[in-house]
């Protein structure tokens, strides 16, 4: 039976993991909320692990106490810093679960083995050492675990893992744990077709794959952070991404072997991006290294890039590519030292859209209707940028909302489109696997 025509619902006696958002733990009621989710479903049998994020704008709030007593914060003091937040939530909710009757315990996430490399502030996870998360379900406990943070392997210094990161925390504990599922509640019912800010009529996907959901995630959808579906595509554990606020089916993210038929295009993304452009770059080989890896020296992630062949006596490149607008000083600081092009220019006002959809590797015309919807719209193409299953082109951040609502009308992706088959409620187990705060993202890809 398909993932796709069923609402996965865990067997008694199984691991879950359960991770709840910034503004699923904002407030004392909502703190409650989510420790009776928790509770209900040890009282259903299952062995409970909840991953929980700092509170609402928590971690906005330490941001600007640091800045308040420093220009440029130290990234190892901010760790230590920011790191505070998923430890008040994980405190919180153990307290509410023992007033409900059980037992709990919170970790941080270096108690719970939580252990990375030496990145402060983007850190990635290279083990989970999870023997006391195991004990402490041994004992009959339920376990609250802070988000987004560990320790490092080579300075045991306290490390994060930057905005979004607690998705990752419940994915990799889930992995280490043999978890039959990973759930994350956030403050949307799950992953739709487009932005429903800017489409009304965006509509709820109900079974997404885990490529189609790291392209959405990579092109600019908040729901899930990327690196969190990447540890959960290596390690085949299935994500349900529901509401913590209503009962729902949510989206269940899955290898695309569990899923039916495509459409060509699944959903629609956009993002906010900043664009370098370097005028005069020598034409001789090593230079891309040397831009690149500058770039990589100082953890800047370069998104998509684009170079001339030079046509001029002096052979001399343009080349430009994009970056988080986040990232943007980190890159133009990095590149003005290596003093390797005439002129450096810099463009905060573009915007990425995206169409992206496993079935577009047997759809052809994809990419001209694209063009020709955005040509219709009078909406100027600056870059372009392809795989397999996701198609990206900048254009004005001004134009982004209109972009996304043509293409997003011209694909037939909204509620009244024909659906793909919904879940049914049928209880469906997965085979057994082998083995913020970060603001929670808006509720449309």
């Amino acid at each position: 039976m398909s993932l796709s025509s069923v609402a996965y619902v865990p067997v008694n006696g199984d691991i879950v993991v359960m991770k709840f958002g910034g503004t699923s733990v904002a407030a004392a009621d909502d703190i409650r909320r989510a420790a009776g989710r928790i509770v209900a479903a040890r009282e259903n049998g299952r062995q409970v692990v909840a991953v929980l994020s700092a509170r609402g704008k928590t971690t906005d709030d330490l941001l600007n106490m640091a800045h308040e007593v420093s220009d440029h914060p130290l990234a190892r003091e901010m760790d230590m810093l920011l790191s505070t937040g998923e430890r008040i939530s994980c405190a919180l909710c153990a307290m509410a679960i023992h007033d409900m009757g059980h037992s709990a315990i919170s970790l941080t996430g270096s108690q719970a083995g939580i252990v990375t490399d030496s990145s402060h502030t983007k850190a990635r996870i290279l083990d989970v050492r999870a023997d006391r998360i195991r004990d402490a379900l041994g004992d009959d406990r339920i376990v609250l675990v802070a988000g987004f943070q560990g320790v490092s392997g080579d300075s045991r210094d306290i490390t994060t893992l930057g905005r979004g990161g607690s998705d990752t925390t419940a994915v990799a504990i889930a992995a280490a744990l043999g978890a039959d599922v990973c759930e994350i509640y956030t403050d949307v019912r799950g992953v739709f077709s487009a932005d429903p800010r800017l489409v009304p009529d965006a509509r709820l996907l109900h079974v997404v794959s885990f490529e189609e959901m790291l392209e959405m995630a990579a092109s600019g959808a908040k729901v899930l952070q990327l690196r969190s579906v990447e540890y959960a595509r290596n390690h085949e554990i299935p994500i349900h991404c529901r509401s913590s606020f209503e009962d729902g089916p949510g989206t269940l993210v899955v290898s695309e072997k569990e899923t039916m038929e495509r459409p060509s295009v699944t959903a629609v993304t956009h993002a906010d991006e900043a664009r370098v452009t370097l005028t005069g770059v020598r034409d001789e080989p090593g230079v891309a290294a040397q831009i690149f890896g500058a770039l990589a020296g100082a953890n800047v992630n370069v998104d998509m890039i684009i170079q001339n062949e030079p046509v001029s006596a002096d052979q001399k490149a343009d080349l430009s590519f994009t970056v988080d607008p986040g990232d943007l000083h980190a890159a133009t600081e990095a590149l003005d030292r290596l003093e390797i092009c005439e002129r450096l220019e810099t463009d905060e006002r573009i915007g990425k859209v995206s169409i992206v959809g496993a079935g577009m590797r047997s759809h052809p015309g994809v990419a001209a209707k694209v063009f020709q919807t955005l040509g219709d719209s009078g909406i100027n193409i600056e870059m372009i940028s392809t795989s397999p299953i996701k198609i990206s082109c900048v254009i004005a951040a001004g134009e982004v909302p209109a972009a996304v609502r043509a293409l997003h009308q011209a694909f037939e992706l909204g509620d009244g489109a024909i659906r793909r088959e919904e879940p049914t409620g049928e209880e469906h187990r997965p085979a057994v696997r082998p083995d913020e705060d970060e603001d929670e993202g808006r509720g449309g890809a």
